[in-house]
């Protein structure tokens, strides 16, 4: 009983027990969908504390991270993705909900996972940020291009940027003067392990009947998540390590160039197209789960 108190703050238990609360009692997620923000604002915040204000003095600074965190998200992931929807897909619908994938800027979660798995928080932050502001630009062209329409707005990508990352960041300052951020450090892991929780649980939820109820028709897509999360994270950290990166940047460079705004794509299908087009999106936010638990476990292992 006494290694209780460490499993229920433990981060992997938590995600594992989400998923498995999502796909079998995943109605309390209407509920819980409503926290989902709040909760995403909490950990940004969080993770953002640690991040030093005097990154932000040096422009010259900012453009490698930024230039990075494009290629990586839009070309390498973008490419991948488009790819091998083209060899891989069929049905009109499935196309174009990953027309959406590549089209939408990286997962918001990429800036708290790296502090998670004790990655470069700094560049992955600035890479993020860059990622979104390039995003008002890119999203709607891949649209035009792809769709034949554009069909986002800027303003909601403005708004998704405010909330989920300036309002955090400026937040994690303010915490960082007052000294306010020492009391939270005791307590930082939980609070960010239980938001994870809540959102994992919720976003499971919520696609519980599909997942369920089509397995077979969703192989292709699974085959694609699998693809863009496991191995090319595998041939993204085989490369920067051939190359000299440092470690803490290998695991930004993994996640920047692996995981896309889901929650913004699934959204958008949703509103735009149809539930059978946010299929690829609710997919991959199941095989992004299960990505940062097995990353967790290799930088765990390969510590001993």
């Amino acid at each position: 009983m006494a290694s209780m108190p460490r499993l229920w703050r433990n981060r992997d238990f938590l995600m594992l027990l989400a998923l498995t609360l999502g796909l079998g009692a995943g109605q309390g997620a209407a509920w819980t969908e409503v926290l989902v923000l709040p909760a995403l604002a909490v950990v940004m915040t969080l993770s953002t504390m640690g991040v030093p204000g005097q990154v932000f003095r040096s422009p010259r600074a900012l453009i490698y991270p930024i230039l990075v965190g494009l290629a990586l998200n839009f070309v390498v992931l973008g490419g991948l993705l488009l790819g091998l929807n083209l060899l891989l897909i069929g049905d009109d619908a499935l196309s174009q909900g990953f027309v959406l994938l590549v089209a939408v800027p990286p997962a918001v979660a990429v800036i708290p996972f790296t502090s998670l798995l004790h990655g470069n928080s700094t560049f992955s932050l600035i890479a993020t940020i860059g990622a979104y502001l390039g995003a008002l630009i890119i999203t709607p062209l891949i649209a035009v291009a792809l769709l034949g329409t554009a069909f986002i707005h800027p303003v909601k990508l403005i708004l998704v940027l405010i909330e989920l990352i300036l309002i955090p960041l400026i937040v994690s300052r303010l915490l960082l003067w007052s000294g306010l951020s020492g009391r939270l450090e005791p307590i930082k892991g939980a609070i960010t392990n239980w938001s994870f929780f809540l959102i994992t649980y919720t976003i499971v939820g919520l696609n519980q009947e599909l997942f369920l109820r089509q397995p077979l028709t969703l192989l292709p897509v699974a085959l694609i998540a699998l693809a863009s999360t496991f191995i090319l994270g595998t041939v993204i950290d085989r490369l920067a390590r051939l190359a000299g990166v440092e470690p803490p940047t290998i695991t930004s460079l993994m996640l920047l160039g692996t995981l896309k705004n889901y929650a913004l794509a699934g959204g958008l299908a949703l509103t735009l197209f149809s539930q059978q087009t946010a299929v690829p999106a609710a997919v991959s936010t199941i095989f992004m789960i299960v990505y940062i638990i097995w990353l967790g476990f290799q930088k765990r292992h390969s510590a001993k």
